[in-house]
């Protein structure tokens, strides 16, 4: 045999192999199922889906325009800031969840942008990922050491488990699997049911909405599905789901729940239609000038917290991951230096009990022992 028939038959054994590698990686159960049957039907009549995929309201390329995406990687891989992650291990007391009276309005975030709500009676959990990686694999993008506090046996019943899109970092296959049988109702935009139900969710308990949707969950409770400014996929095609902002309107509060976006005239339309919100969830954090149509830029999100029309605002979706190339700590000190002195910004640890609806303690930089 000519060695030239001999390279070509190793190159395409090699191809098959890494076809079979992948075919099998793309079938494990925690990468999902794409929608079909009824659940798709109804995602071809949303408005918001444009011949094969979701959209978003305003044009939002995924890298911006004067990037590409060999660059990008280029800089990921080579060009991250020294402090990517902390010096030295976080050391945070826990909240334990089962003490806090059912009557208290609380807030306890859990690094990136999972976090436990309790809201005028009802138990809230929004994308909660306690893995300790935020990828298909746990070998990669691990969690800070010390900021992965919480299992799922912290976790007390729930009344809502809200799912704001489907990327790893906001919806892990062993958290939420783990979950479903001490949740009453999951909350998540359209086309996500899919992957859920796949992974043994019972259909009676999946609340799934389509941006400008809402479900009344009881008298004087109700949730909104709003857009965001992002994207999806958990494979090798994006946008087959819905990535969303929920905006909960209780008894006594409205809180906004934003997901991942970047910055739009959607959250002044937000305001505009809703009025004040008493505490709005954001991003800060994994910002890069290479996308910075889908995620918010330093100062941006305060910006957002201003067209919400919200009195408070917790900044999420740092402290856990490097899944950018700035220091870890950067958002936390940006967010801080750039606020004006009406902008009342919130800034717990992982763990902290939080009750925005109190007069706070001065504000305690716990970031800093860590830099």
């Amino acid at each position: 045999m000519q060695p030239v028939y001999k390279v070509i038959i190793a190159l395409v054994l090699l191809i098959i192999l890494l076809s079979l590698i992948g075919y099998f990686i793309l079938t494990r159960p925690s990468f999902g199922k794409a929608p079909s049957g009824a659940r798709l039907e109804r995602i071809q009549n949303s408005p918001h889906y444009k011949t094969d995929h979701f959209d978003n309201l305003s044009d939002t390329p995924a890298m911006a325009e004067d990037q590409t995406m060999l660059g990008a990687m280029y800089k990921m891989l080579f060009k991250k800031s020294p402090q990517n992650q902390p010096k030295t291990p976080f050391h945070f007391e826990k909240t334990d969840l089962f003490s806090i009276p059912l009557s208290e309005n609380t807030l306890v975030w859990m690094g990136h942008s999972s976090y436990y709500l309790q809201l005028d009676g009802k138990r809230i959990l929004v994308d909660p990922v306690f893995s300790g990686y935020a990828g298909p694999f746990s070998t990669n993008i691990k969690a800070f050491k010390g900021s992965d506090l919480y299992s799922v046996k912290d976790i007390p019943s729930l009344d809502y488990l809200i799912i704001t899109h489907d990327h790893w970092d906001h919806l892990d296959y062993n958290t939420v699997t783990a979950l479903f049988p001490q949740t009453k109702k999951v909350i998540t935009g359209l086309g996500t049911g899919e992957h859920l139900e796949y992974w043994g969710l019972s259909p009676e308990k999946l609340i799934e909405l389509d941006w400008f949707e809402s479900s009344i969950l009881e008298p004087g409770f109700k949730v909104f599905c709003e857009p965001a400014r992002h994207f999806s996929g958990r494979g090798l095609k994006r946008n087959q789901t819905l990535w969303s902002s929920f905006l909960l309107e209780f008894p006594t509060q409205k809180v906004f729940i934003g997901g991942d976006s970047g910055y739009g005239e959607h959250f002044k339309e937000i305001g505009q239609r809703h009025g004040a919100i008493d505490l709005a969830i954001l991003e800060n954090g994994q910002y890069n000038e290479d996308w910075r149509y889908i995620h918010f830029l330093p100062g941006e999100n305060l910006k957002a917290m201003d067209d919400l029309k919200a009195k408070k605002l917790v900044p999420v979706h740092f402290g856990k991951f490097a899944l950018a190339l700035h220091a870890w700590d950067e958002p936390a000190k940006k967010i801080l230096e750039l606020k004006n002195a009406t902008q009342d910004v919130l800034m717990p640890k992982i763990g902290e009990r939080l009750n925005w609806t109190q007069p706070q303690a001065p504000l305690d930089s716990w970031w800093e022992p860590y830099e």
